[in-house]
């Protein structure tokens, strides 16, 4: 509980402390703030709270926040300075911090946790979810009943609110703790350097939490560790990081030390800096912690989540409805009592009369109709393998004008196949596959997924390559620096059995610049000739390539070499004689194929008004090719480096243009998502499933993601997909549409409780539905005065007709109220019939059985009424047989006057609900 902590790790203080290393810079103190004071916290709070009150400001989505621009400011500093001076910006030295030292910055700047959430307290929750107009305007009126001794119509209401406010109590409480995921990374030990002693100081090597590390730690990693903060490497061998927590691409990049960086340099491409969360695939390293906890650039990311949250226009309006029927129920009410009151003079009548009238007025079930739409969406999306965190987000899919999907396992099955095997000239030949075929197949160590999919390409294809002619005599493993893997082969020919040499040959692969760098001779596989490789090869190779890339293809290298051996020599294969002067056959091309369901479900999307753009961390290249394939227009195209030089209005233009956004970070992607909602004034949906994709779920109108997706984002996610396909998403946006139409049948109307049975015309479910603020007083507008007319008929035919023809019933008092009675239920039942569509009713659209059914037995009960028992209770009597010929001619009337006004209102307004 309480509030969140403002870390200040980059700042002084005025301690005295033997150990503490003074601050001689003033770049630390240009790039951070100084400590907030309590009084300043508490002062800035106040003012902000109430400036979020009044202030109708939208999210600049295109500029970074001030907290990251001074988190990257800081990094590209420490990554463009030498060493020596890195000690200095972080008050550290060689030895690494004291104990005593560590410990005072650890209370200094608190816990290394990368995002400290402070749950709200569940009585703040609790009233957030009570105090709402609705459940206001049903508490006042549940009271009044209760005084006016109207017991059971006051426990309805109550019942009602209860219902309503632990519904919401509930979401939001749960929601609450999604942040708290992120402590997952701080539960490991951390190797640390550190110095003790007070006259002779020695560095020892200690195991830490990784909640205690603190700026100015030396760290010493190795592969699996995880980095406990932003780290400047001091020192590395071999190191390859993985950096998909940021990026959401399975690729891996390579890190050293001796490197000092330039600004060009995008920031997640910086040599000589680790971030917090990475981790070590291969190789180990020292490094120097420059940030922790809340400055790190990783918690940068998640410093926004839960504070751009779109408003939801449907509970806005919602709102506002209440806020309106509050003033038009005050209104009439009062007017109603003292009315009443000056006739009869008695106060409890006339209170009693004005309560009845205000629950009249109230739509009560409103709650009920609301979530038992989306509770049958929920199932109905359920039975579709999609499972349905926050019941908002049902009609939110049916609002949704925009979806964001990543590439990967998304748009693509997320895995290699081979598509060619060429030679330096770029023609298809079956001797590169072959060789490249026996790598894979005796390669033992590192096996990794291109291999898996050479060796299905030689299998599915009828290639026998006789891989059993061939003997394993040894392997020199894939490295980070090498960039290849060789084998080396031996085989004893027919002819040369007697001989003491073997035929031995090295077989190598790899990134094609690293292959080219060792061959020294070119085979021309045609004719068998070997020719010196030259640069003339190397640049026509390096064409190809570029060509090859750009089509989002990947490629690796292939070479050989003949080695001479004698057969009792045991002695291990020297890599630098091995990989040498060999003969660079060709290479190998591979691709990430599409789903066969991705171009289908993308077109369905589109038929329902709904448009893809791809966020993606990889390359523009191959995002570019996934999407030819899938249907998705690339004439518009950017880069994340590339939006970080536009301007704000130019940023904006841009997102709303393009359609495929490669290399962009986790900050990037929310940013395009707000940029989305705030300047286009899109509903925006967001499907990701990796902790760089929270931030963008975060903000999304509907968040998704899938069931093998990391905690973080499934907490984030409103609906989670036990299928990553695109197609489970249109059942979600139908039952979305299905579900906001009936929720606006019920508004509209208030009508019967069968509504979220009922279905919709197929028109209605091609488009986004959204709530409008002017649609509901121009519907009433144009539609009100039509009942009205209706019930003004119907009170002149009772005084007129039966005055004139009738004097005994016109006398009766309780006739009008059991003629009043039976026009008004039958109008209230048979109205939704109208309404539910812009068609014909009972001609060319019929309502589901459920409305159907409904309908019926309400009109039956409500004609029988007056005949009965309960109607005697009710004051009611038997009403003749021509006043329901005159409601079968009211409602003719009513219905052809209502289909007229309707098509009129839809050629204006262009729809209908």
């Amino acid at each position: 509980m309480g509030r969140p902590k403002i870390l200040t790790i980059f700042n002084g203080s005025n301690h005295e402390d033997g150990d503490r290393i003074p601050l001689s810079n003033t770049v630390r103190e240009n790039l951070v703030n100084k400590p907030d004071t309590h009084q300043d916290r508490f002062c800035r709070s106040v003012f902000n709270y109430l400036g979020s009150l009044f202030s109708n400001k939208k999210i600049d989505g295109g500029s970074r926040t001030d907290e990251e621009e001074k988190v990257i400011s800081w990094l590209y500093s420490l990554a463009k300075s030498g060493k020596d001076l890195v000690f200095e910006y972080v008050r550290s030295t060689e030895r690494g911090l004291s104990f005593t030292e560590a410990e005072r910055r650890l209370k200094e700047n608190g816990p290394n946790v990368p995002l400290e959430h402070a749950f709200p307290s569940w009585w703040h929750l609790l009233w957030n979810a009570f105090f709402h107009p609705f459940n206001i305007i049903l508490i006042v009126l549940s009271a009044i009943s209760f005084i006016t001794s109207d017991n059971p119509n006051g426990c309805i209401m109550l019942a009602l609110v209860f219902i309503s406010v632990s519904l919401r109590f509930y979401k939001e409480y749960s929601s609450s703790k999604a942040a708290m995921k992120l402590s997952e990374f701080v539960r490991c030990p951390i190797k640390v350097q550190r110095c003790a002693g007070r006259v002779v100081q020695t560095e020892l090597v200690v195991q830490v939490d990784q909640r205690d590390i603190v700026p100015g730690d030396i760290v010493i990693f190795e592969p699996g560790d995880l980095f406990p903060g932003d780290v400047r490497l001091l020192s590395s061998k071999h190191l390859v990081v993985s950096q998909s927590s940021l990026t959401g691409e399975s690729g891996i990049t390579e890190k050293t030390a001796d490197v000092n960086e330039d600004q060009s340099t995008p920031l997640l491409e910086l040599k000589n800096i680790c971030f917090m969360g990475t981790n070590v695939v291969s190789g180990s390293g020292t490094g120097l912690v420059i940030s922790t906890g809340p400055k790190t650039y990783t918690s940068t990311i998640f410093s926004n989540v839960g504070k751009h949250k779109p408003p939801d226009d449907f509970e806005e309006g919602i709102r506002h409805i209440s806020y309106v029927l509050v003033g038009v129920m005050l209104v009439i009410v009062t007017i109603i009592i003292l009315i009443d009151y000056f006739t009869s003079h008695i106060w409890s009548e006339s209170i009693l009369f004005g309560v009845s009238v205000a629950c009249a007025l109230t739509p009560q079930m409103l709650p009920v109709i609301v979530n038992a739409s989306l509770a049958k969406g929920a199932l109905a999306m359920a039975r579709e393998r999609c499972i349905v965190k926050s019941l908002t987000a049902i009609r939110d899919m049916g609002s949704m004008d925009i979806l964001c999907i990543d590439k990967t396992g998304t748009l693509t099955m997320n895995r290699a196949i081979v598509i060619d095997h060429i030679d330096g000239w770029g023609s298809s030949k079956e001797k590169v596959l072959q060789f490249v075929f026996l790598n894979s197949y005796f390669k033992t160590e590192q096996k990794y997924p291109l291999d898996d999919a050479i060796l299905a390409f030689v299998y599915t294809n009828g290639y026998r390559f006789k891989p059993s002619k061939w003997r394993k005599k040894d392997e020199i493993p894939f490295d980070f620096i090498r960039r290849r893997v060789s084998v080396i082969l031996e085989t004893v020919s027919t002819v040369e059995r007697s001989s003491p040499f073997l035929d031995t040959l090295v077989v190598t692969k790899g990134a094609l610049e690293e292959v080219m760098k060792v061959c020294s001779f070119i085979e021309h596989i045609d004719t068998g000739a070997v020719t010196t490789f030259s640069s003339e090869d190397y640049h026509r190779i390096r064409n190809m390539e570029e060509e090859l890339s750009n089509d989002g293809l990947r490629i690796i290298g292939v070479a050989v070499k003949r080695l001479r051996m004698r057969r009792n020599d045991l002695s291990i294969v020297n890599v630098e004689t091995a990989e040498s002067d060999m003969v660079f056959l060709g290479v190998i091309t591979f691709f990430d194929p599409p789903k066969d369901s991705a171009k289908q479900a993308l077109w369905r999307l589109a038929d329902k008004g709904v448009k893809a753009k791809v966020l993606t961390g990889d390359s523009l290249a191959l995002a570019i090719r996934i999407c030819k394939e899938v249907g998705i227009r690339t004439s518009n195209v950017t880069t994340g480096p590339e939006l970080e030089l536009l301007d704000e209005q130019s940023f904006h233009e841009t997102i709303k243009r393009v359609t495929v956004l490669a290399r962009l970070t986790p900050t990037q992607k929310l940013r395009v998502v707000q940029s989305l909602q705030t300047t286009g004034n899109n509903v925006v949906g967001f499907l990701g499933d990796g902790i760089n994709d929270a931030p963008a779920l975060d903000a999304a109108n509907v968040a998704i993601s899938v069931d093998s997706g990391v905690s973080v984002a499934k907490d984030f996610a409103d609906i989670i997909l036990l299928e990553k396909d695109l197609n489970v998403l249109i059942a979600g946006v139908e039952q979305g549409r299905l579900t906001f139409g009936n929720t606006m049948k019920y508004i509209k109307i208030v009508g019967q409780i069968a509504i979220p049975w009922d279905g919709m015309d197929e028109d209605d479910t091609k488009t986004p539905q959204r709530w409008s603020e002017k649609g509901l007083p121009m519907f009433i507008l144009w539609n009100g005065p039509v009942c009205t007319l209706c019930d003004i008929a119907a009170l002149l035919f009772l005084m007129l007709y039966y005055k004139s023809h009738d004097k005994e019933l016109d006398a009766r008092y309780e006739f009008f109220h059991s003629a009043w009675f039976v026009e008004g239920l039958l109008m209230q039942t048979l109205i939704i019939h109208l309404i539910r569509t812009e068609k014909i009713p009972f001609i060319q659209d019929v309502a589901s059985w459920p409305v159907i059914c409904s309908t019926v037995v309400i009109s039956a009960i409500g004609i029988s009424i007056p005949f009965t028992i309960i109607g005697e209770v009710m004051g009611f009597v038997g009403l003749p047989i021509s006043y329901f010929g005159f409601l079968v001619v009211l409602f003719l009337g009513y219905f052809s006057a209502g289909q007229v006004v309707k098509r009129i209102y839809i050629l204006i307004y262009k729809k209908w609900l």
